[in-house]
């Protein structure tokens, strides 16, 4: 198990990572504004969950297999745009929310839709897994001949703290949302905006190169 300092010290490096501005709080952040608290806690657990996966892949190799390829590297990458890219055409092609007595009413979807959305967006990206094969065995012991249980209990730190800094974002976020739409036609412009920066994390996930 990593010494108390050790957790600490990443703890503290971790939740400023999280909060610096990025791909997967920007998507919390405009999809909590367009589709309200449980869609953005949603999304910020599936996030949180697909940091896990890169967790498994440094601890097993399969980060470095990724850093070293340039071909699976690229493969990953256009998945990934593909999938944000799709998720910003559905979003620019929504009519907005249904208001009733001034309150925000989309169609109801399960929350476990935007858990999965998160999930994949952010597992699948190759810039994150590259991310965490360099920045997690910083804080990893190996004389101790147990440095696999001490990647896990690290990613499962940083999986934690994140559900709880994206789901403040989302609360955050949601709040502002519910009261921006109760304005008329303000509610299918935050899902314009949604869609413009699913398509803008799109463009700067395929432009993106391994190093």
């Amino acid at each position: 198990m990593p010494e108390l300092h050790t957790v600490l010290a990443f703890l503290a490096a971790s939740a400023l990572i999280t909060v610096a501005p990025g791909p997967d709080n920007l998507m919390v952040l405009s999809q909590s504004l367009s589709r309200g608290r449980n869609a953005g806690i949603g999304l910020a657990v599936g996030c949180a969950l697909g940091c896990l996966t890169h967790t498994l892949w440094a601890t097993l190799g399969v980060s470095a297999v990724v850093a070293s390829s340039p071909t699976l590297f690229t493969v990953l990458k256009l998945a990934g745009s593909a999938y944000l890219l799709w998720l910003g055409i559905g979003a620019l092609g929504s009519r907005g929310p249904r208001l009733a007595d001034g309150i925000r009413q989309h169609p109801p979807e399960p929350w476990g839709r935007y858990l999965r959305r998160g999930f994949v967006a952010n597992a699948i990206n190759p810039k994150v897994a590259l991310f965490f094969l360099a920045f997690m065995p910083q804080f990893v012991d190996p004389s101790t001949g147990a440095a696999s249980l001490q990647m896990i209990v690290l990613g499962t730190v940083f999986v934690l703290q994140t559900i709880v800094i994206f789901g403040l974002f989302a609360l955050l976020a949601a709040r502002v949302g519910a009261l921006l739409s109760r304005r008329p036609g303000v509610g299918r412009w935050l899902d314009r905006i949604t869609g413009l920066v699913f398509i803008g994390l799109a463009a700067r996930l395929a432009l993106e190169s391994r190093h």
